[in-house]
């Protein structure tokens, strides 16, 4: 699974730390935006996720979409997307989204989906149309497009890379020790496969998130860094899961703001351009940033 809006519901009752407290968002723009989102019934990830960030990132003209459907194939342990049998493809999609972009004024945009294992193209094609009838309507909004893992295969990331975005992320989620039993359906080194593959490929910039929080430690953190810098993954996200309900993996542990200030200086130190590190970080947290 590729989406992280599992990761922005609020944590089990029992003892919430003080630096996951949210600040409830404010400010001009965010008001303006979420005007147009409640006017034109506009759906992004942002509110339908409750983002701790999203005002922060609405303010800086940043803004998440979730494409072909809202029904996942994959029923991985961290999220919270309903896994079932999804709904035909919507062939206006791309347009639909494009919209969005254009109504709210979205100066970079970061595209994400359910998996798609049940579709021939694994839903490739939608992908690459929705970047193509973004730029159409919207020239000057960047784009990252957060990617499921198309099974690794090539012919798919081709149609991504063809269409050339300015990030292309993928998640790894959590270390390789846990991939089995967070992501179910993933393999570790398959991800790790698909980003240098990009990346060798033709990617401008490539991207990868992990949660903690799910029992790894801190020597597997370091171990899935050097892994994704041998990959020559360019950004890294690292943000504290939580459990999107009872329903799901629970959190071992709530990572202090000490250890993400650790993994962030180590991830600067081992060459990413960009690391994001924190609690609350998620995988679009400061997302305009990260094409510079």
């Amino acid at each position: 699974m590729s989406i992280d809006v599992a990761e922005s519901i609020v944590p089990p009752k029992k003892g919430k730390p003080k630096w996951l407290r949210v600040k409830l968002p404010t400010g001009k723009k965010y008001t303006q935006l979420r005007g147009l989102v409640d006017k034109y019934d506009l759906h992004t990830i942002c509110t339908s996720g409750s983002c701790p960030n999203m005002g922060e990132c609405w303010g800086e003209g940043t803004a998440t979409f979730m494409i072909l459907g809202n029904i996942c194939t994959r029923s991985c342990g961290f999220c919270g997307v309903k896994t079932g049998r999804p709904e035909s493809v919507d062939w206006a999609e791309p347009e639909k989204v494009a919209r969005s972009i254009k109504i709210m004024g979205i100066k970079h945009a970061v595209i994400t989906s359910v998996d798609r294992d049940d579709l021939k193209d694994m839903g490739s094609i939608i992908w690459a149309e929705t970047v193509k009838a973004i730029r159409r309507m919207n020239p000057d909004t960047t784009l990252e497009t957060l990617i499921p893992d198309f099974q690794g295969v090539e012919t798919h990331l081709d149609r991504i890379l063809a269409v050339a975005p300015e990030v292309i992320s993928h998640n790894m989620e959590t270390v390789r020790r846990l991939t089995r039993e967070v992501r179910i359906q993933a393999k570790y080194d398959r991800s790790l496969g698909v980003l240098d593959y990009l990346k060798k490929n033709g990617a401008h910039r490539t991207k990868s998130g992990i949660m903690l929080g799910l029992g790894e430690r801190e020597e597997e953190v370091i171990e899935t860094l050097e892994d994704l810098r041998r990959a020559n993954v360019d950004v890294v996200t690292i943000g504290q899961y939580l459990q999107p309900s009872k329903k799901h993996l629970p959190v071992k542990e709530f990572i202090l703001p000490e250890q993400f200030e650790k993994y962030e200086k180590l991830g600067l130190e081992m060459g990413f351009r960009h690391v994001e590190s924190g609690a609350l970080v998620r995988s679009s947290y400061k997302a305009h940033k990260h094409i510079d």
